[in-house]
């Protein structure tokens, strides 16, 4: 692969994953990218490493302008595998070189690579360094999404360097946003912005606010933002940075996600009646089956919806596995200003839906009860009660929206 030039003298060095399909358990059906990026200047730098089975690729990017071995300074942002697993292999080409790394950073690698013969900068923010014609300025991230993270911004060039932050996991032939709208959609790299944020920054939400607050009072000025995944926001960075505001505010749709699993269809037969009640008091809903559904697109729909109704079945007097596993990845998230509700059914003992809304109360939502309940297949008199539930419900959570209006 070819170096791609993003600002003078400022390259893309990095590797598109066409092929991969997970992510430490979040889906990835468009792959994603290892972006890192190459400073050709006095002094030449190296931001970011790629995954370790990439580590040939981003070489043969660097070599396509530089040789490799002249580089003098190695910022490392991140020391998450997919960006740090091949930092070995750089420092064999270029042993010289002094990487610059939060103290977190620095105490991560040591656990990862026999640093003993390499050279560190520990630095924190505010620090600088001069590579020529740049300047680097460092801002630690801490929890974005990484306890040692940080970024740099290039000052003379007006660019952030993000590490994963206004990421998303899109393999793609374009390199910057606005070419990737020319030959796909706005709305499909929106949508892959809210996937990202929601399957990994979701619970750093109160964060991500103060981080841009401090970048704002920085007074940086950035007119484009390099991530280490995804596409590069060159046409209009402040963009994501408001989606970013607005998902960290817990903005949602007036909508409702309908996410269950079932046994023997009796579970989903109350879905049908609880989605038309849903539709008649005039909300959107998306219905989703576990079992069918990869977990990061249900989480991803989940974050999108003011309000969500979970179903499940009760097997063995406690929820269905793949629902558990679902509230379970979910709490880990930590959703915030989100209304829930539950519903299944059950033969001859329950507890499912019980057991739903304590996990509702441990994750401190707002949740709509009593919950709706049928033994084994619904009647016509249960398919009404679902289809009451479904209004009730979305005249809920039309009232809880407005609170964030």
């Amino acid at each position: 692969m070819k170096a791609i030039e993003i600002k003078p003298g400022i390259f893309w060095v990095g590797a598109i994953d066409w092929g991969l399909r997970d992510f430490h358990g979040y889906v990835t059906p468009n792959g994603t990218t290892y972006n890192n990026y190459l400073i050709l200047d006095k002094q030449v730098t190296l931001i970011d490493t790629v995954k370790h089975d990439f580590h040939e690729i981003t070489l043969d990017s660097i070599k396509s302008v530089a040789d490799p071995s002249q580089i003098v300074n190695l910022v490392i942002n991140h020391i998450e595998p997919d960006h740090a697993s091949s930092i070995d292999k750089i420092m064999e080409i270029a042993p010289e070189a002094t990487i610059f790394i939060t103290e977190k950073g620095k105490k991560g690698l040591d656990r990862h690579f026999d640093t003993s013969g390499w050279k560190f900068r520990i630095v924190k923010t505010g620090d600088t360094l001069n590579t020529g014609m740049y300047n680097l300025m460092f801002v630690e991230t801490p929890m974005l999404h990484w306890p040692e993270s940080m970024m740099t911004y290039i000052k003379e060039a007006k660019l952030l360097i993000s590490q994963d932050a206004f990421g998303q996991h899109l393999a793609s032939s374009t390199r910057f946003d606005d070419e990737f709208v020319e030959c796909s959609s706005l709305s499909e790299l929106d949508d892959a912005v809210v996937d990202y944020y929601a399957n990994i920054l979701m619970p750093f939400g109160q964060l991500i606010k103060v981080k841009v607050a401090e970048i704002q009072k920085l007074g940086l000025e950035i007119d484009m933002i390099a991530p280490d995944h995804g596409i590069i926001w060159r046409r209009d960075p402040q963009r994501v940075v408001q989606r970013y505001l607005d998902m960290a505010n817990s903005k949602a749709s007036p909508r409702v996600a309908l996410i269950y699993d079932t046994m023997w269809h009796s579970t989903e037969y109350m879905t049908f009646p609880m989605m038309q009640g849903i539709k008649d008091e005039g909300l959107d809903c998306k219905v989703i089956k576990l079992r069918a559904t990869p977990m990061s697109v249900a989480i991803k729909e989940f974050w999108k919806s003011r309000g969500c109704l979970i179903g499940t079945p009760t097997l063995n007097n406690i929820m269905f596995p793949s629902v558990a596993e679902f509230l379970t990845h979910l709490r880990g998230l930590r959703p915030k200003n989100r209304i829930v509700g539950a519903f299944g059914s059950y033969g001859w003992g329950g507890g499912a839906v019980k057991e739903a809304y304590e996990e509702f109360r441990r994750m401190g939502l707002e949740s709509f009860e009593p919950g709706v309940q049928v033994l084994f297949r619904p009647s016509a008199e249960d398919e009404a009660k679902c289809y009451e539930f479904g209004r009730e419900f979305a005249r809920k959570v039309s009232e809880y929206h407005k609170k964030f209006e």
